[in-house]
């Protein structure tokens, strides 16, 4: 789903509820504006009846003053028609055919306004009760004024297309200052977005361009991820390196036994030279798995494949291929593995490939007086320390980093110098550690995991 620019967002964000507080406020000025046009003509009725009220008691019906006719010409924008009779019903002045309320008018009830029809079209009208002497006639004389409602609409739609034009403009003044404040708050980011495309393919250094206070977490993010590429890809560098210089070796011994082979002087000299050829290139093939293994370990592009694993199952599965190596070299393959413990979560394949180094490492560099190689396990503390011992020559505590380091071996011999670095990867990938802890005789490695699985490490 395509989303949208974080200028339109902000400003929408802004603007709808702004909006929605116009309308809210447009609706109540206009319903104000019918109210105030209501209210202005009913008084403007009221003000024409009370004046024709006033000329009619001094002239006695005979005349309008100048000023009353001027209300009566255009009142609120429109004419205003008059009608007074007699309390017995006689017509004293004004239009003859006043509109008919809805119903009569009391003497008590003083004023009444009213909506009616004359000639057709919709008036707003008063009724006013008043007691006078005219003429010598006494009693209750009643006037009525009234005015057409289109006058009133008209005034009323002014009021509202005013209110409306108002708002309009307010608002869009107000759009346009918060789009402006958007653009020029986000500049920053457009600033930042566009250092980082004049960046080159390699160019991962960190970015140290000052940005507004909101954008600095995402700075240092992206500074940090910056950093885990950088190190990635010297890792793939040293690892490239590391692997040419080692494998650079055995290619040249292959090469100069095929060469050897070619150029024996009879069958028997040639098969001897092959054996060599053949022990050369599954070296060769023994450094190149385990490199791979190595990178399929250290690479978080492969995920873990986790399993509840029975360790005793694993040791022997791993136990069985060096049965061979282990007798003929005079040595036992032991396992002491307590009868309660549980399944650990963990990549099988990867655990195996962990413990089957530490075997060969065991065997390989062991020395002469290796006798044992013993697997045992403890749980403590929701984690489980499975440990390899021997009771070989072992490694001076001065050389464990040494060995802990790819291709490093604490003295020179047939194997990769990968074996320790593969079981680290392992551990570290679960969560876990791998440690070199003393002892009297021989070498420990010990590989501690979790029982619970947990969130894997780079």
């Amino acid at each position: 789903m395509k989303s949208r620019s974080l200028r339109l967002r902000l400003t929408l964000i802004i603007l709808l509820p702004l909006m929605a507080l116009g309308a809210a406020i447009g609706i109540w000025q206009i319903e104000q504006s019918r109210q105030t046009a209501k209210d202005v003509f009913d008084r403007s009725l009221l003000t024409t009846a009370l004046a024709i009220v006033g000329d009619v008691a001094r002239s006695g019906g005979d005349a309008i003053s100048i000023e009353t006719r001027d209300l009566l010409s255009d009142t609120s924008g429109g004419p205003v028609f008059y009608h007074v009779y007699a309390p017995d019903g006689v017509y004293v002045t004004g239009y003859a055919s006043p509109p008919v309320p809805h119903s009569e008018i009391r003497p008590a009830d003083g004023i009444q306004y009213f909506d009616s029809v004359d000639n057709g079209s919709p008036v707003r009208g008063l009724r006013l009760a008043d007691l006078a002497t005219l003429d010598g006639i006494s009693g209750t004389y009643t006037y009525t004024v009234w005015q057409e409602v289109a006058v009133r609409d008209a005034f009323q739609a002014q009021l509202i297309w005013g209110t409306i034009v108002i708002l309009g403009l307010i608002l869009g003044a107000l759009a346009l200052v918060v789009w402006f404040g958007v653009v020029i708050g986000l500049r920053p980011l457009v600033d930042l977005e566009d250092a980082i495309s004049r960046r080159g393919l390699d160019d991962l250094s960190p970015i140290q361009r000052a940005v507004p206070e909101e954008v600095q977490g995402l700075v240092r993010r992206l500074n940090a991820l910056f950093g885990q590429v950088t190190h990635a890809m010297e890792a793939q560098r040293t690892l490239i390196s590391n692997a040419a210089h080692q494998l650079r070796n055995p290619i040249a011994g292959m090469l100069a036994m095929a060469e050897a082979v070619r150029s024996a002087p009879d069958g028997e000299r040639a098969r001897e030279r092959a054996e060599d050829l053949v022990l050369s290139a599954q070296h060769a093939s023994d450094l190149a798995n385990r490199l791979l293994t190595l990178e399929r370990v250290q690479s978080d592009a492969a995920p873990l494949d986790l399993d509840d694993v029975s360790l005793p199952n694993l040791v022997q599965t791993v136990f069985r291929p060096h049965e061979a190596e282990a007798a003929r070299l005079g040595v036992s393959l032991g396992c002491d593995l307590p009868e309660d413990l549980p399944p650990i979560p963990a990549d099988r394949v990867l655990l195996g490939e962990a413990l089957t180094n530490l075997i060969d490492n065991a065997l390989k560099h062991g020395g002469a007086g290796l006798s044992r190689v013993d697997v045992s396990a403890t749980t403590t503390r929701g984690r489980v320390t499975l440990s390899v011992r021997d009771d070989g020559r072992g490694v001076p505590r001065s050389q464990h980093a040494a060995v802990l380091a790819r291709f490093g071996q604490a003295e020179a011999g047939d194997g990769t110098g990968l074996g320790l670095s593969i079981a680290e990867a392992v551990a570290e990938r679960h969560g876990g550690r791998l440690a070199l802890p003393p002892t009297e005789r021989g070498l420990t490695v010990d590989i501690t995991l979790p029982l619970t699985p947990q969130r894997p490490t780079a």
